[in-house]
């Protein structure tokens, strides 16, 4: 019998291509699932993967692992959604909007037919797009379609800033906000390390920091996948551990502040009816709240820039 969405720990996961498969193998390293379902519409790939799996589990906590169709998405607590065409070298994740908008539009709503009570996380590209797009097919409730959003963005910023500072990245507190993209915005103003800001910490450290180093930083967090594609073809790895520590949060009602992709309402800088990343508390529940940082004048106008060619993306699908 299928547990309720609230107690399960079932995953189903659509799509088991670079990124779908990479985090399959993150969740039965985790041990945080209890039942891992693997659906593709190339069923022979996911048996494959399936299998390659199921060869790890003694060295592993148990799960099962199965491959399944939409109505094996029943009971599970998040449909992790990876499905899609990938980004092209020197593609935009914009230009992936309208070939990936028509994957969605079959995809979701058989998802949400057959677990209306449970959660999506949205990892295809442009993810903020087509998280919107998901939450209009799928009719459900905005705190439990999310997108992965900036939380890889954000992993990325904080690792360049602790290679500069010489600090481990984990001690670095800092988000990216807005888009998945190119019009992602840093929030500098309230990046801290040890609870000093950054020059202070700087200066502490004896490390320089001045404004090209926080250009090239940001360059580089913002055009990291562009180097990736053009050396590999793919990035996974990063954003694979980005699904699996979103889940982590869900399964485990951890109530951590991660920056992931939902929908906004207008208390959220005027930037309503948009999907875009913010910090936000993740646990049971899905999106609890969205944070509202204080921003600089120059971030908030960032930040709006990034909503509105989100929306005007969004405009162009006719939603």
């Amino acid at each position: 019998m299928n547990q309720p969405a609230k107690t399960s720990t079932r995953i189903a996961i659509v799509g088991t291509g670079n990124v779908g498969a990479t985090f399959a193998y993150s969740l039965l390293l985790s041990g945080v699932a209890s039942e891992i379902v693997l659906i593709d519409v190339n069923r022979k790939k996911a048996e494959g993967e399936m299998m390659d799996l199921a060869h790890a589990m003694p060295f592993t906590l148990p799960a099962e692992i199965k491959v399944g169709d939409y109505s094996d998405c029943a009971g599970a607590a998040v449909t992790v959604i990876t499905a899609g065409v990938n980004q092209k070298p020197g593609e935009t994740r914009l230009d992936l909007l309208k070939r990936n908008a028509d994957i969605f539009g079959q995809i979701v709503p058989e998802v949400a037919r057959h677990n209306p009570e449970g959660m999506l996380l949205i990892a295809t590209n442009p993810v903020d797009v087509l998280t919107y797009v998901s939450c209009r097919v799928s009719g459900l409730p905005r705190n439990r379609v999310i997108g992965s959003g900036t939380i890889l963005d954000t992993a990325r910023f904080r690792y360049l800033l602790g290679e500069h500072f010489a600090v481990e990245p984990r001690n670095v507190h800092a988000y990216i906000v807005g888009e998945h993209g190119d019009s992602e915005v840093p929030i500098w103003s309230r990046a801290d390390i040890a609870g000093m800001s950054l020059e202070e910490f700087g200066k502490a450290r004896g490390v320089a920091f001045g404004q090209e180093d926080r250009e090239r930083i940001f360059t580089q967090t913002r055009d990291a996948a562009y180097r990736i594609i053009e050396r590999k073809g793919a990035t996974y790895y990063a954003v694979a551990t980005g699904l699996m520590r979103i889940v982590e949060a869900i399964l485990r009602d951890q109530n951590s502040v991660l920056s992931v992709s939902s929908l906004m309402d207008r208390d959220c800088y005027h930037c309503q009816d948009v999907c875009l990343s913010l910090p936000s508390i993740i646990n049971r529940n899905g999106v609890d709240r969205v944070l509202h940082p204080t921003l600089s004048g120059e971030e908030e106008r960032l930040l709006h820039r990034s909503a509105d060619i989100l929306r005007e993306m969004i405009g162009k699908l006719g939603i």
